[in-house]
This record gives C-alpha cells, structure tokens and sequence, in this order.
C-alpha cells in the first residue's frame, strides 16, 4: 500500500498490470488453439468417418501457450525479487542509522558532562555565584548518561559472549583432530621419512670418506668388525657372537651378525655369512642405527660390499636380490663351495610385511684354503622368524601389555 497516496503502490499496480496483460495472453492463445482444433476435426470427419477423430493442436499454438505462462512467470519473480532486495537495503540502512544515532547521542553526553564540570570548576573560582539558580539538572543528565554507557557495555559483553561460545563449540572438534594426527604420526611415521633417509647418508661418516677400494689389494686394517657398502655411504659396526634372542637389541648398535643352522659362517669362511640391521623406525627413537638399511633395496648386481673381521678387509660382490616372507628363514641356508654375504632387512620402506635379501659372493681375499663354517646343530630355540624392524607405536604398547 502506498501510505502518501492512500491506494496501491505503484511497484504493485504495475505487477497486477504484468499479471492482467499475461492471463489475456494465455487465454486468447487458448481459445485460438481450440477453435483450430474444432476446425481440423470437422473437415476430417467428412472423410474418415469410420476412424476415431482426434483433435490436433498446432505447434505455433502451444508455443504461444508456453511464451505467454514464461513471460508471467519471468515478471511475477523479477518483480518479487526486487522488491526483497530493497527491503532488504532499507533495513540495513536503518540499522546503520539507529547505529549511528546511538553513537551520537553518547558522544553529545559526553561532551555536556565536560561542559557541565568546567561550568562547575569556574562557579568554585567566583564564590559569589554559587547561590545562582540554574535551569539544567546536571543529576539527571549524569544518570542519562550513565543509562547509555551501561546500555553499550550491555551490547558488547552479549556479543563477546556470543563469540566466545562458539570458539568453546571449536576446541573438542579442533582438539580431537590434533589428537587423531598425533596418534597418526607416531603410528605412521616411518612410512614418511624411511624413504627419504634411503637417500640420505644413514651412517655418521660423511659420503666422501667412504670410497670403494681396489679388492686385488689385500691391506690390514683396524681390528673393529665393520660393514662398508661405500654407494649407500654406509661404514657401521657389526656385532658378533650375539645369540638369536639378543639380535633385536643388538642392531640399536650397529647391524648384527645372525648365525642359525646352515648359515653360520664368519667372514672368510665357506658358507652364508649373514648381517641383519633396520630399514625404518620412528623418529622420535634413540636409535641411531634405525635407517642403517634403508637404501638396501638400490644395490644392484656388481655393486661391492666390504668387511673389516680381525683386521682382515674382506670384499663381496652382489649377485642377487630377493624378497622372502619373514617366516621363511630357510631362504638364508644355501648349499654353497663359496664364502657367500647375505644382508638382512625389512620391506617396503617403514613396514615388516616382509623380507629382503642381498647376497654377494667373496671376491678378496681369495678362499682357496679357507675353512668350512662350524655346524650349528638346530635348537628349539631355532628362530621362526627374521628379525625385524623396531615396533610400531600401537605394536610397543601391545608388547608391553603383553610383556613381550
């Protein structure tokens, strides 16, 4: 309604107008299209008198039938729409408006109550003036503004309010997500920085202090046991004469020397000499020795492994590569007139699901003379799996429940 005029706004009449103009459309389409159809069945009943008479609607017609009901409609929304966005506008600018009156009117109190105190301060210099009558209640006004003050600190504390319990509806969502990646990092991680270290120098020693050495030259060297595979830059103790159950705590050391029936042999002896060490732990493990192997899967055919034993260096040459289930230790014993090398360790990068295994075969000094390895007779203590990387977060928590 327009409230000036007393009648409809003009923005109405001219929708009830659109409305008016687009219902006369249709129904002339309608009744256009119906007298054509009448036509077209009375002359074909002349003719097809025995076949039922089906009344047919020219195309034109429908189409005029549906521009008509879209034109409407086209007009009914438009006008709708615009009509919620400038209310739309007209409520925002009343907020704005009430907002900056508010403002205002604490701005205006303000400056009255500084008036009002210098007004007061000068009536204390002239003592004969304090008996003058004065129109204005500065009590009142005070309290006014006072009213206005509390009324701002009211709004202000409801909306710091407001946002303070949404951030409170955040923490346990935001917290349980910290927590899930947490427990997901300690479980996962090795799967992120096993491959990484496989391309990092894994010992202590920098990479050009590790060199491969000509294996026809025979030379004494320290009598610490050591493994050297200079193309992974690796140069670590080896650990002999640990028993099977002590393999585990022996690699946090170094690589460990892993002797069970069939592969027993010491470095120079006929047989399958064998060294165990990790491919992956956590990050957060005191192991320095974690990713020792982690390269382990990049020898290839040729490439050359030494040994330092009783200040002897020994060399090996790879000759093969294959992946075993952790079960099958029997993969290590081989039937063998050679002193062969067989490097133990976890795969794929920061898993155990199974085994690989690098043989090399001895190609200085030369075994002409040398000795057969010690039989080991089997035990019940005999191994029935192949060591290990260190457990997993969740799997050192199970051993610990466990007392494993």
């Amino acid at each position: 309604m327009d409230s000036e005029n007393g009648g409809q706004s003009s923005s109405e009449l001219q929708r009830q107008t659109a409305a008016a103009i687009a219902r006369r459309k249709v129904l002339a389409a309608y009744a256009e299209s119906a007298q054509k159809a009448l036509l077209e069945s009375r002359k074909e009943e002349a003719h097809l008198k025995n076949e039922p008479i089906s009344p047919k609607i020219n195309s034109e017609s429908w189409r005029k039938y549906h521009s008509a009901w879209q034109d409407y409609y086209q007009k009914y929304y438009s006008d709708y729409y615009s009509r919620a966005a400038q209310d739309y506008i007209a409520k925002e600018r009343l907020k704005d408006a009430r907002e900056k009156a508010e403002e205002e009117e604490i701005l205006n109190s303000l400056s009255l109550l500084n008036k009002k105190e210098d007004g007061k301060a000068g009536l204390s210099l002239h003592p004969g003036k304090e008996n003058q009558t004065t129109t204005e209640e500065p009590v009142d006004d005070s309290q006014g503004i006072a009213q206005s003050l509390k009324l701002k600190i009211r709004k202000k504390a409801t909306e710091s309010a407001k946002k303070s319990r949404r951030r409170r509806h955040l923490i346990p969502i935001v917290a349980g997500i910290a927590v899930v990646l947490i427990i997901l990092f300690l479980q996962y991680n090795r799967l992120i920085f096993a491959p990484i270290m496989a391309y990092v120098s894994p010992g202590n020693a920098p990479a050009s202090q590790i060199e491969a050495i000509d294996p026809t030259i025979t030379q004494e060297v320290s009598p610490d046991p050591r493994l050297i595979i200079p193309k992974l830059n690796i140069d670590v103790p080896i650990r002999f004469g640990v028993s099977l159950d002590q393999v585990m705590s022996a690699m946090n050391n170094g690589v460990a020397h892993y002797r069970i029936a069939g592969a027993s042999a010491y470095p120079g002896e006929i047989g399958t000499f064998v060294i165990t060490g990790h491919s992956a732990g956590d990050v957060y493990s005191s192991n320095p020795y974690k990713f020792i192997f982690s390269g382990l899967e990049r020898l290839e055919d040729g490439d050359l492994i030494y040994v330092n034993y009783n200040s002897v260096r020994y060399t090996y040459k790879v000759i093969k590569k294959e992946v075993v289930e952790p079960s099958n230790v029997a993969a290590l014993v081989s039937d063998t007139d050679k002193p062969l090398i067989t490097l133990v360790t976890c795969t794929p990068l920061g898993t155990s699901r199974y085994r690989l295994l690098v043989t090399g075969e001895q190609i200085s000094p030369s075994y002409d003379n040398a000795s057969e390895a010690d039989k080991i007779t089997p035990t019940t203590s005999e191994a029935e799996v192949l060591p290990s990387n260190e457990p997993s977060f969740f799997e050192g928590i199970w051993n610990f429940l466990t007392g494993q």
